[in-house]
């Protein structure tokens, strides 16, 4: 394959490229670690403001990344109006409000599965709650992932915890606006290590469709055993409309949280040519693509910069696709044919095009040496010391 260049893409491709947005999460710019420490920072934002500002250095660099997530209660301020004034001033805008009700001592048995009536009353006011701020931020979605589970067999009724789900996710999903969206997510493990409660897109599927169509699944690329085929759960969930969040991440074993792409960017390819080929990367698809990553180790600006231009890359290989050879070997059985088709694409060296690109929109051709060279980091260093950080743990 020829070096690619703006000229040579197809207008529909290129639009594509353009308009691409990917969410960030407020948490990924706060401290993080693993079970055993949590890792300061110098320069952790050490409130929800600061976070955004965060966030809008990734927006600078990379124009693709204007929505920011907010978690609940981590990034709870008193004036949701102001917090939002404060975004758009930034050039950012607020995205998908995610719920938490894992933390706090009640929900040791579980949140809206949890046999105390009480605890499952709290989790579902905590929804509503998270609804209301939606309504304050202008956001669409309100995103639930449960931490809800059994260690042990017996522990508790798999049965009845299913109905206590059902029974709590109708009560919230009664409370949206009719522009307001439920994403249900879906992990198979931890911290339940018996069963967990929404372990599979099978099982959300089941809940979404039984609530109404205002209900989507959350893919989160983590949240699957060692060798699951996510491509093919992306493909499902698109052929019946219901894939309405992409979370962007990276694992060698688990649910690593780490930069999209750094462990098999081959996967992030196949991915992306799904969403591709399905035309879900359209900005009126309705799926919502976001960056849920924890940087333990490395700066986190940059971290975030290098997950959006990883997720760039493999995009602009899928838009590279020959659709036509690939549909003509697919039709005649030639097994190697269509392969070769992907590979071609894969293998291209896309960076020279995607440098291009941001020429064209007047931003620096390289992102990360940009930022690095602005000084912000050094200026956030020097500017946050003292106070409490906003972060894992804090």
């Amino acid at each position: 394959m020829t070096t690619p260049t703006l000229a040579s893409l197809t207008p529909e491709a290129r639009s594509l490229l353009e308009t691409q947005d990917i969410e960030l999460p407020s948490w990924a710019f706060g401290n993080s670690g693993t079970r055993f420490r949590v890792f300061a920072t110098p320069g952790t934002p050490r409130t929800p403001y600061e976070k955004l500002a965060d966030a809008a250095q990734v927006q600078a660099y990379t124009g693709a990344a204007s929505r920011v997530s907010l978690h609940i209660p981590w990034d709870e301020v008193d004036d949701y109006a102001d917090l939002k004034r404060h975004a758009a001033d930034l050039g950012v805008t607020l995205g998908a409000i995610n719920s938490n009700v894992f933390q706090d001592e009640d929900y040791k048995f579980g949140s809206l599965c949890s046999p105390d009536p009480a605890v499952r009353r709290k989790a579902v006011d905590a929804h509503k709650h998270c609804i209301e701020i939606m309504s304050a931020t202008g956001s669409r979605d309100l995103k639930i992932w449960l931490a809800d589970g059994t260690n042990y067999p017996g522990q508790d009724s798999i049965r009845g915890r299913q109905e206590r789900l059902a029974e709590g996710l109708h009560e919230i999903y009664a409370a949206l606006a009719p522009d307001q969206r439920l994403l249900l997510e879906y992990k198979f493990f931890e911290p339940a290590f018996y069963h967990t409660d929404v372990p599979d897109w099978g099982t959300s599927l089941l809940h979404c469709l039984d609530l109404g169509e205002q209900a989507m699944v959350v893919l989160d690329t983590g949240h699957h055993a060692p060798g699951t085929n996510i491509e093919f759960i992306v493909a499902q969930l698109l052929r019946v409309g219901r894939l309405g969040a992409f979370d962007f991440n990276s694992r060698f074993y688990a649910d690593d949280d780490l930069i999209v792409g750094a462990a098999d960017p081959f996967q992030l390819f196949r991915i992306m040519n799904e969403i591709v080929s399905a035309g879900a990367l359209a900005p009126d698809s309705g799926v919502a693509f976001v960056l849920d990553q924890c940087h333990n180790l490395e700066a986190k600006i940059p971290g975030e910069i290098r997950s959006i231009l990883n997720v760039q890359e493999a995009t602009a290989k899928a838009l590279l696709v020959d659709r036509g050879a690939l549909a003509a070997a697919q039709r005649n059985c030639d097994v190697l044919g269509a392969n070769a088709v992907l590979l071609d694409a894969y293998n291209t060296d896309v960076r020279p095009l995607l440098a291009e690109l941001r020429e064209s929109q007047g931003l620096d051709p390289d992102p990360m040496g940009a930022f690095l060279a602005s000084g912000y980091l050094d200026a956030i260093t020097a500017a946050r010391v003292g106070g409490q950080q906003a972060g894992w743990g804090a």
